[in-house]
């Protein structure tokens, strides 16, 4: 088993009653909704309906609800690959998301992104790419447009740690810096490129955040495990570029419990210990989060359950939009492009 050099440590030293119970729930709900709804696309994806590789964000939810909670609606985000919990989390349309899955043309996208290049404007979600690293440089020219237009704009880009070994972030780290723009760089930092963990990858006792403080940036590692902590960090961060301190990056350190892509764990395959997935299992962001809201007294069971309805009536409805709404047409094939 590959030994991390981080391992978070729960909810015991953060009383949660200094924050309202009702954000408190949003923020237990939206994590469960998020762990909901990509179980639910799991489940389906075998039936080869949905016309698009996806990248399961199961492990992973804490950082997408604790960031996206302290930014505004205003805010924009960029996202990579496993694009759903930023989606989900900053807003996005749950029928929208899932019709584009469905590839039908009343996605998000049209049908023209699939689950990797999920856009709501509305939302605050700027764009999103596939590409390792892609996505960076677009981000950190958002935030220079946000500040030459003199607006209190902040800009979040979401990337995994094999975005870490692309020149681009650290181009763009640099630039952020010297510029000073209103940028928050979220590396969420799940071991793996791929099937590729980051012993392979960087020296041992490498820390990212470390490398991202070289360049000026403030910089942070952070328990993304744990909501309250992303949420807590982001907020910090916020206040440094409010200040006009300049950009902040936060290395979120959580697991990814799915394959890298399609559905179900691939661990079997070898490059990584099953009993690894099993030890990240009992640090669930949902689950821990939730004890400690039975544990204060903030959550009782007949209003967790309630909740679960309510997301399940959701994604029920969601699926069944989706999946009966239109496929796109042959003339409208040259919608959106450059030249035809």
């Amino acid at each position: 088993m590959i030994r991390f050099h981080y391992q978070g440590q729960g909810y015991y030293n953060i009383d949660l009653s200094t924050y309202e119970q009702a954000f408190l729930h949003n923020l237990y709900y939206a994590m469960l909704r998020i762990r909901r709804i990509e179980e639910e696309i799991e489940r389906r994806y075998c039936e080869d309906e949905m016309k698009t590789p996806i990248h399961l964000v199961i492990g992973q939810e804490a950082t997408s609800v604790g960031s996206c909670a302290a930014l505004k609606t205003d805010d924009r985000i960029y996202a990579t690959h496993r694009t759903h919990g930023n989606y989900l989390a900053k807003g996005g349309d749950l029928k929208a998301m899932i019709s584009e899955l469905y590839c039908r043309a009343n996605g998000c996208v049209a049908s023209r992104g699939g689950s990797m290049h999920l856009l709501d404007k509305k939302a605050g979600m700027d764009g999103s790419s596939a590409i390792v690293g892609g996505i960076i440089p677009i981000a950190t020219g958002s935030a220079l447009a946000a500040q030459l237009q003199s607006s209190d704009c902040i800009t979040g880009v979401f990337f995994g740690d094999g975005a870490t070994e692309e020149g681009a972030l650290w181009e763009s780290l640099n630039f952020a810096a010297l510029k000073k723009l209103p940028v928050i760089y979220f590396c969420e930092n799940n071991f793996y490129s791929v099937c590729s963990p980051l012993k392979n990858r960087e020296p041992a006792g490498t820390r990212i955040d470390k490398k991202a403080d070289a360049f000026g940036v403030n910089a942070e590692q952070v328990d993304a495990t744990n909501v309250i902590k992303v949420y807590e960090a982001t907020l910090r961060a916020i206040l440094r570029i409010n200040s006009g301190a300049g950009p902040a990056f936060l290395e979120c350190i959580a697991y990814r419990w799915r394959g890298h892509s399609g559905a179900g764990d691939d661990s079997h395959t070898g490059y990584r210990d099953p009993k690894e997935v099993l030890h990240w299992e009992t640090v669930c962001p949902v689950a821990t989060f939730y004890n400690a809201l039975i544990d204060q007294g903030l959550l009782h069971e007949n209003q967790a359950r309630r909740m679960e309805e309510m997301i399940n009536a959701e994604i029920k409805e969601a699926f069944a939009y989706a999946i009966n709404s239109p496929n796109p047409v042959y003339e409208d094939l040259n919608k959106f492009a450059y030249s035809d």
